[in-house]
């Protein structure tokens, strides 16, 4: 079956509408902004930003639409057949910046990558033509700064069930996957506590592969508006906050270092402020900054960023 580039695109810009919906019924101070824009070599996008609110310091939410004629070097590296095809990749791509310490960051994504798709399947085996290549990716992770069992449950739990009626080896696969990805090299630790995340996936054809990712993209909100009620009235002080920037810190190094989505935007002439939106307002580094034993923050290591079955608890 040819995918439904058109379903695919009404789906996305459904989804961002409902997410900054939700979003903003949390914060109930601010509203996102939308900024509309075009991208010479091809397509455009919708990029929305709530700045300085109540609840969410900084929350983007974007969609994008974009094509080209050649694949940056991110993206022919290890798919050599996508070299000097023409390509179109659609998807929503969103980072919360909570202001309170104790609500976590939140990032979700879902996208639709196809090359070649104008061209017909390959109907002789004199014909040069090759047949056009798809594939669905996505996921949603948590990156708290205190972190709270029930919480951390709620998020897997979540994610599990979004899975579940694509039977029961998704889930622990795409957790895996997530726990992978998300992991700075660099430091040897995780980002945050991990959720789910897949990528170049066609195996069940394309209906039941779109609705894997409308799955995922539909399961962000019930994983993260109830975290948001429970803890974003929570009282703080200046030392929770100063953590809060400080672990801020990895977040930023994964998004400029190993994050492929933002080398593959910057690669392919992405739009910078889109691509880059990603990146919290404040942020600071220590130099070899140890939490204190025993210590609240120290637990976060010690209990949090360590490999758990969350959902299992």
């Amino acid at each position: 079956m040819t995918p439904d580039l058109a379903a695919v695109r009404l789906y996305l810009l459904a989804l961002q509408d409902s997410i900054c919906t939700g979003l903003e019924q949390e914060d109930t101070g601010r509203s996102f902004k939308t900024d509309e824009w075009k991208r010479p070599e091809g397509g455009g996008g919708r990029t929305r930003i709530l700045a300085e609110g109540n609840v969410f310091e900084k929350a983007g939410v974007a969609f994008s639409h974009v094509r080209g004629t050649t694949l940056p070097a991110s993206a022919t590296a290890h798919r050599l057949e996508l070299a000097g095809r023409a390509w179109e990749a659609l998807g929503v791509s969103l980072v919360i910046h909570p202001r309170n310490p104790y609500v976590p960051t939140s990032h979700a994504n879902v996208r639709f990558f196809c090359a070649g798709l104008d061209s017909p399947e390959i109907k002789n085996p004199e014909s040069k033509v090759q047949a056009p290549i798809w594939w669905f990716g996505g996921g949603f992770d948590l990156t708290p700064y205190y972190g709270f069992e029930d919480d951390c449950v709620h998020w897997h739990r979540t994610a599990r069930d979004a899975l579940a009626p694509f039977g029961p080896e998704l889930h622990p696969r795409f957790k895996r996957w997530c726990d992978d990805y998300f992991f700075l090299k660099h430091r040897n630790e995780p980002r945050g506590i991990g959720g789910v995340f897949f990528d170049d996936f066609n195996t069940l054809g394309f209906e039941r592969s779109f609705a894997v990712m409308r799955a995922v993209g539909d399961g962000y909100l019930p994983a993260y508006r109830p975290i948001v009620a429970r803890r974003k009235a929570l009282p703080y002080g200046e030392r929770e906050r100063q953590f809060q920037l400080y672990r801020r810190g990895r977040y930023v190094e994964f998004n400029l270092v190993w994050d492929r989505g933002t080398l593959f935007g910057l690669q392919s002439g992405g739009r910078t402020e889109s691509i880059l939106m990603s990146l919290p307002p404040l942020v600071r580094w220590d130099y070899s900054w140890q939490p204190e034993l025993g210590s609240p923050e120290a637990r976060l290591h010690d209990v949090f960023l360590k490999p758990r079955n969350w959902a299992d608890e």
